[in-house]
């Protein structure tokens, strides 16, 4: 059975801040299965927005695991933003995440798969 988005949003927020970093729910979605996306900020000005990642990505093995992909980066947060603005049209019930992860790589708080 997968835990809840609001218990594995509250265990990254949780994760960030043990590595030393800051994290913000900047939308709070559906309680149970809300899709959550990742905005990750480096002290440089970097972004990068990360989603759910295809279906396909999943282990038939481990199928309630959360994957994700990353959806977009570069210095332009308002290309990002417009981005995120499409997904919430599309599901409202979206949670938007926001951290700066500091010294710990974002690959390393939550499970990023490459195409």
């Amino acid at each position: 059975m997968r835990v809840t988005s609001d218990l594995w949003v509250s265990a990254l927020l949780r994760r960030v801040f043990v590595a030393g970093g800051f994290a913000a729910v900047v939308k709070r979605g559906a309680t149970e299965a809300g899709a959550v996306f990742v905005l990750a900020r480096g002290r440089s000005g970097d972004i990068a927005l990360f989603g759910p990642a295809p279906q396909t990505s999943y282990d038939s093995a481990k199928p309630d695991d959360r994957f994700f992909s990353l959806l977009g980066a570069g210095d332009d947060a308002a290309v990002l933003e417009a981005r995120l603005e499409r997904e919430k049209r599309f599901d409202p019930d979206i949670w938007v995440v926001e951290i700066e992860a500091g010294a710990v790589p974002v690959e390393e708080l939550i499970s990023v798969k490459t195409p």
